[in-house]
């Protein structure tokens, strides 16, 4: 079987709406053989075929995988920074909570104890991630696990302390619904 075919049959088998974003690493098991740019090459024509879609940064999604569509930026997020804690904040929850007036389509933010940096995902939007010092153990009380997102969030307090740590700009925030709020 060609390599083409190969991946395509395992991603068809693979894939389901909890496992349908790739990494580059997670083909090198499916083809030990293959050198890093000849992986590469793969996996350029699997994205020219439409077998994969190329998302950002090493990874890729299965448009083939019956999968809640919407919330790619955040899956995205999440196998982006798997190896650090991270969470959903600042202007994301805030905008959800209803506190800043203006929704950011297209652009999420987190705190992370990894580094900071704005990430293209193309299509998808953007994902920015904000470096904190910040301990889990303090933060345990203020983030909950969002199934749908795969990601810790922050409550509307913390989100709002984010802002004001990071010294975020806070001309949109609502000051009358934030202390309805908390």
């Amino acid at each position: 079987m060609q390599s083409i075919e190969l991946l395509r049959t395992t991603l068809e088998r693979l894939s389901d709406p909890n496992h349908y974003i790739f990494s580059t690493s997670d083909f090198y098991g499916l083809f030990p053989t293959l050198s890093r740019q000849a992986l590469h090459v793969l996996l350029s024509r699997a994205t020219q075929k439409g077998i994969l879609e190329r998302a950002c940064q090493g990874l890729y999604i299965y448009p083939k995988a019956r999968y809640e569509r919407g919330y790619e930026l955040y899956h995205l997020a999440a196998r982006l920074r798997d190896n650090y804690f991270c969470y959903l904040s600042l202007e994301s929850i805030l905008s959800e909570a209803g506190v800043i007036s203006q929704i950011p389509m297209g652009y999420i933010t987190l705190m992370t104890n990894g580094r900071s940096g704005i990430i293209n995902c193309h299509k998808f939007g953007k994902i920015e991630f904000i470096h904190t010092k910040k301990p889990i153990s303090i933060l345990r009380s203020d983030i909950y696990y969002n199934n749908r997102y795969q990601l810790w969030c922050a409550n509307v307090s913390l989100a709002y302390r984010d802002m004001t740590d990071t010294k975020r700009n806070l001309d949109l925030v609502d000051f009358e619904v934030l202390h309805e709020l908390i």
